[in-house]
């Protein structure tokens, strides 16, 4: 059975595991002739005003959630060499695993690649890795990256 890849989907946040996953899906890409989706989830932020603080506009935060994402994947794409590869980058807000499962489904991706470390200590700790969740949850093929 040959497995055709077409799309290939790559959670970046800016951590050394996601830059080496970023480099894998793009070699991948490039062997396959396959499109390359470089996406950024970011979870927004609860509380990160401080405790006696007011919550941020709804546009300032929009503004900087979406000003991290464009210098996360300004980077990676800097530091890849796309030439010949179809790509696109994609920002999106919510919970990683949920919301890079949902677009690989949206966009129709034949394969997820991840870092296998990208979330700080505690929050692995609380909330699981990524990459763990993906691999449990995911209904196509996850390449985790070490």
């Amino acid at each position: 059975m040959d497995w055709n890849i077409e799309t290939i989907l790559v959670g970046v946040d800016g951590s050394a595991g996601s830059r080496r996953a970023a480099e894998r899906g793009a070699a991948l890409a490039r062997i396959r002739g396959a499109r390359l989706l470089l996406a950024t989830v970011v979870r927004p932020p609860e509380g990160w005003w401080g405790i006696g603080g007011a919550p941020p506009t709804p546009e300032a935060m929009s503004t900087a959630l979406v000003e991290g994402q464009q210098k996360i994947l300004a980077e990676v794409v800097d530091h890849l060499d796309l030439e010949g590869i179809e790509h696109e980058t994609i920002e999106d807000v919510g919970d990683p695993s949920t919301r890079i499962l949902a677009l690989a489904d949206d966009w129709g991706a034949d394969l997820i690649v991840i870092g296998r470390r990208g979330a700080n200590l505690a929050e692995r700790v609380i909330l699981g890795s990524v990459a763990d969740r993906l691999t449990h949850l995911a209904d196509i093929p996850v390449l985790v990256v070490p």
